[in-house]
């Protein structure tokens, strides 16, 4: 008997909304677990494998393209890769403008490059943004085009990286968030070439130990303020994104890609038309 080696998921970021969306796409599946933390992807990779899921670990750093193209060729041998979920990145309270757009924006482009050159016809994946990214004032169309089109290699030196306002750790976020939904907007023209699709998810507060941290550190004022305030009251699960997550990924959403999908509780609608909205509006 011929054992055809399994398809692979790859999970990069070991966070919780990862796993969530790891656990309800990944049975009969291989999950590679990738993290720039190894404790990070052995503590997940162990919940996980308890759960019955078949896991191995990798370390990657996603700011450096060497990291990245090893990452690739690692899950290419463990077997084809059918599933992307993209979920590591920082915040503005852990790190400097220039780490974010490291990190957070150049990062993810390169991921979705590096990906999008083995992912099989009728694979799909995830990148998660945010809904800070839905705050920033629109940008011009050539703000829009560069970020999502200029070259990996190119990106970080946009003018719009160097304005006097992207010296702000919240800026450089917003920017970047508001990139990788553009960024996959483009892609998903690549993508879909190899008959795969991609998406982004833009969360709100989700609670895992990091937003936690945020909740119980220097802007938690606002933040139990924009929770308070929003539609929906509260902050959201991993498991909430989970089920967005296994939609985009699965045959029930066959027909989804290069879109981005705002959860945030209605936080983005009371910011832009109801009570968070700031008073220059």
């Amino acid at each position: 008997m011929i054992n055809n080696p399994l398809s692979v998921i790859v999970v990069i970021g070991a966070g919780s909304i990862g796993q969530a969306i790891a656990r309800r796409v990944s049975a009969g599946k291989h999950i590679l677990l990738a993290d720039l933390h190894k404790e990070n992807s052995d503590a997940a990779a162990k919940v996980l494998s308890d759960a019955g899921f078949k896991v191995s670990t990798a370390t990657v750093d996603v700011s450096s393209r060497e990291s990245v193209h090893a990452l690739v060729e690692t899950a290419t041998a463990v077997g084809p890769v059918t599933g992307l979920i993209h979920a590591a990145g920082v915040s503005p309270s852990q790190a400097s403008p220039a780490t974010i757009f490291k990190v957070d924006l150049y990062g993810t482009a390169l991921v979705l490059e590096e990906f999008g050159t083995v992912i099989e016809n009728g694979g799909s994946g995830i990148v998660i943004a945010s809904q800070s990214g839905h705050r920033l004032p629109s940008l011009t169309p050539e703000e829009d085009k560069a970020l999502a089109t200029t070259p990996t290699e190119e990106l970080l030196l946009l003018p719009i990286l160097h304005s006097e306002a992207a010296d702000s750790s919240l800026y450089a976020y917003q920017i970047s968030k508001r990139g990788n939904s553009l960024r996959v907007k483009a892609e998903a023209v690549r993508w879909g070439k190899r008959g795969a699709r991609i998406n982004t998810i833009s969360p709100g507060i989700i609670i895992t130990p990091l937003a936690n941290e945020e909740l119980s550190g220097p802007r938690g004022d606002g933040y139990r303020r924009m929770l308070e305030i929003s539609p929906a009251g509260r902050a959201g699960t991993p498991d909430e994104v989970g089920v967005v997550g296994a939609l985009l990924m699965g045959q029930d959403g066959a027909f989804i890609t290069g879109s981005d999908f705002l959860m945030d509780g209605g936080v983005t609608s009371a910011y832009w038309y109801g009570e968070l909205a700031p008073q220059s509006k």
